[in-house]
């Protein structure tokens, strides 16, 4: 509480707010407000229920905000007229009546203050016409916020279900393809196998053909990954060896052989052996080991698909956080690989993604799949910026007791004048009909208001990151307010 001073109805009248007032409200103000001088220190602090309204008559004051765990000046000025503090008080308790920032002087100041009650009350008694058009204004903009920001949500999930579906759709046709072929093969062993059944191999040979089909199968499993110009010249070799050794159609058989692993040393250990055994039994034994690595390969070709599959959807359980708690402690690095997961069809073959990641870092308390939509719309936003070729690099590091998490490009850049601009409602490079320049303003709420943390764009050409820094500490009560009001 500062110094009360008399009220000077002809002082007032010099401010700005009130200077078309006539005498007789002149003189309401000055008998229901007051006058107060404070000393250098804080008025108000963010957070504080708003009890007053504040003008300055002289001196110098600045307004902050928690951003991050810092406080950030947003304002300093010694304008005489300018006003903070319970501005919102007329709209009672359809709207949060905390102070939403902290007020300061940097020297002894002397303001015009009214009590939120009694400023709620002028402004019904003397402005009621402004007072409505006020509160139109007010909802009607959040209203518009809400669905236009539900509207771009469901256009989000409508791109990723479409990507997820696409996603899916490749690994699922790859195992029924590959149990189709699988199906094949195993009807050409059991045929085969009849053929073996009629006598054509004695019981030393089938002995020593089982073993070579162990070594076979186990070699499939430790198959290299070969480019295409090795591939190509050991198929050629390997043709080579089996026309040089009597197996008739050898250069349809030798690419499975290359793609199992199987060189031409162990056909010479095939050939020796099976010799050994006596019959002509070798080109009979070279496919039924060609059946058997084909065997191989399927499965685990199926084996993948159906891994891709999984961790296809538990990516997407990852990303929409379902059957999970709203406020969690999480590894930031599992919501950011499900986003980009979920992204992978968007971000494509042309766009290389750099994933630096500081796993000393700590869990976080959080509205993780919220995060998650942040993640979509700064990697959207990347994806765009380099028309789908470029890099994409996402970064985690520990800044001032906070996580950072940052989303760079290497598209053209943010230009100088429209940086303080992108997190406004509505604000958007896109042409009309491909954004609704919300991606951002619902991220900004989604990091600032909801998880009290901070939210920045540093950019030049070639060089554009988004940085968001999240407190490690948990998020104080009133973060838990949903991020559709103002």
């Amino acid at each position: 509480m500062g110094t009360q001073l008399i009220c000077d109805p002809n002082e007032l009248r010099k401010l700005f707010l009130f200077e078309k007032l006539d005498d007789e409200q002149l003189a309401w103000l000055c008998r229901d407000g007051r006058v107060e001088t404070f000393e250098t220190g804080p008025v108000y602090r963010e957070g504080d229920p708003a009890t007053c309204f504040y003008v300055l008559m002289d001196g110098e004051v600045v307004i902050t905000k928690m951003s991050g765990g810092e406080e950030i000046e947003l304002v300093r000025t010694d304008h005489v007229g300018s006003y903070a503090g319970a501005w919102s008080a007329y709209m009672g308790d359809k709207v949060d009546q905390t102070y939403n920032g902290a007020l300061y002087v940097t020297r002894p100041s002397k303001f015009f203050v009214l009590d939120a009650g009694t400023f709620s009350a002028i402004m019904h008694e003397w402005f009621p016409m402004a007072l409505h058009l006020l509160e139109g204004v007010f909802f009607g903009n959040r209203n518009s916020n809400e669905r236009i920001g539900q509207r771009e949500r469901l256009l989000a999930l409508g791109s990723l279900s479409a990507g997820l579906t696409h996603e899916l759709n490749n690994p699922a046709a790859a195992a029924v393809r590959a149990t189709s072929s699988l199906r094949e093969r195993v009807a050409g062993m059991r045929h085969k196998l009849k053929m073996m059944a009629h006598g054509k191999f004695d019981s030393n040979t089938l002995e020593a053909l089982v073993q070579l089909q162990e070594e076979a199968a186990a070699q499939v499993a430790k198959a290299p990954t070969l480019t295409s110009l090795e591939a190509a010249d050991r198929e050629d070799e390997l043709g080579d060896w089996l026309e040089a050794h009597g197996i008739s159609n050898g250069w349809d058989i030798a690419p499975t052989f290359v793609q199992a692993g199987l060189e031409i040393d162990w056909l010479e250990t095939v050939h020796g052996t099976l010799t050994a055994c006596g019959g002509d039994t070798f080109e009979g034994a070279i496919r039924w080991l060609n059946y058997t690595v084909e065997t191989e390969l399927l499965m685990n070709e199926i084996a993948d698909s159906t891994t891709r599959i999984s961790s296809l959807v538990n990516a997407a359980k990852q990303y929409s956080q379902m059957d999970r708690a709203p406020f969690q402690v999480v590894d930031i690095h599992d919501l950011l690989d499900s986003t980009l997961v979920m992204l992978g069809r968007k971000i494509g073959d042309d766009i290389e993604v750099v994933k630096e990641y500081d796993h000393t870092l700590p869990h976080v308390p959080c509205f993780a799949a919220e995060l998650n939509q942040v993640w979509t719309n700064l990697i959207d936003n990347a994806i765009a910026a380099m028309a789908g070729r470029g890099t994409l690099t996402v970064r985690t590091y520990r800044e001032n007791g906070c996580a950072a998490v940052e989303i760079g490009d290497t598209g053209p850049g943010v230009p100088v004048e429209i940086r303080t601009r992108i997190f406004e409602p509505f604000f958007t490079t896109k042409p009309v009909g491909e954004g609704t320049g919300l991606g951002l303003d619902i991220s900004f709420r989604i990091v600032v208001n909801k998880h009290h943390g901070d939210i920045r764009v540093e950019s030049e050409p070639g060089d554009t990151r988004f940085i968001v820094r999240l407190p490690l500490e948990s998020p104080e009560t009133e973060a838990a307010q949903p991020i559709t009001e103002g």
